[in-house]
């Protein structure tokens, strides 16, 4: 079975994605764990990325594309994948479409994890991190036992810039501008479905495996 996982930040796919790969065996595939891959072995393709990357630029798309050929060729891919962060424009989903043809294979279903922006603000603004052991709470979702202190080592606890209210939604706009016409791509052609991510995660799961196996 070969999946693309699409959903915004804090909408849980990489909880979904571990439980995608323990159920059905097949490959979970991040865009940064290709590059680093490909860097790793040398190729070509992986040398020009990293190039790109030392000087602080974005990977074109045409070392990008190779360098998601060159992954979805490799043996453990055979019986299936689960692409994350790729494609992210119009323009990569076409060229995966092309690839996947080069190597006699398509897509069977996109995964759309479907949170309510208020939600995700939520989920994303309630982060609190330890200064001095990097454990991570949530004011709602994971709290520690005594308001605003470790439970570990009793150090006052804060709140990353990344995570302050005007970013996150900041972040969030950009990332809707940006999925919104690859969902509606995908939804013409048929692979797209979409998940309620606004519930447990056991059932955001059972949901997932009910219409991928229908």
């Amino acid at each position: 079975m070969n999946l693309i996982l699409m959903g915004l930040p804090g909408a849980g796919k990489g909880t979904q994605a571990e439980k995608i790969n323990e159920k059905y065996n097949i490959p979970h595939i991040s865009t940064g764990d290709m590059f680093r891959l490909a860097i790793k072995e040398g190729t070509d393709l992986g040398k020009k990325a990293k190039e790109y990357m030392d000087r602080g630029e974005l990977v074109p798309d045409e070392v990008t594309n190779g360098i998601v050929k060159e992954r979805l060729s490799k043996d453990d891919c055979k019986k299936g994948f689960l692409l994350d962060g790729f494609p992210r424009t119009i323009a990569q989903a076409a060229a995966l479409q092309s690839l996947l043809q080069d190597i006699n294979q398509s897509i069977d279903y996109v995964i759309h994890v479907d949170v309510p922006e208020e939600k995700l603000v939520e989920r994303l603004t309630g982060r609190r991190i330890c200064p001095t052991c990097g454990t991570t709470y949530h004011v709602v979702y994971n709290p520690p036992k005594e308001d605003g202190i470790c439970d570990k080592d009793g150090s006052s606890l804060i709140q990353r810039d990344d995570d302050k209210p005007a970013t996150v939604k900041k972040r969030l706009s950009v990332n809707i501008e940006q999925t919104k016409p690859l969902l509606d791509f995908y939804d013409e052609k048929g692979y797209l479905v979409t998940v309620n991510g606004d519930q447990d995660i056991d059932q955001v799961f059972q949901d997932i495996q009910t219409k991928i196996e229908k």
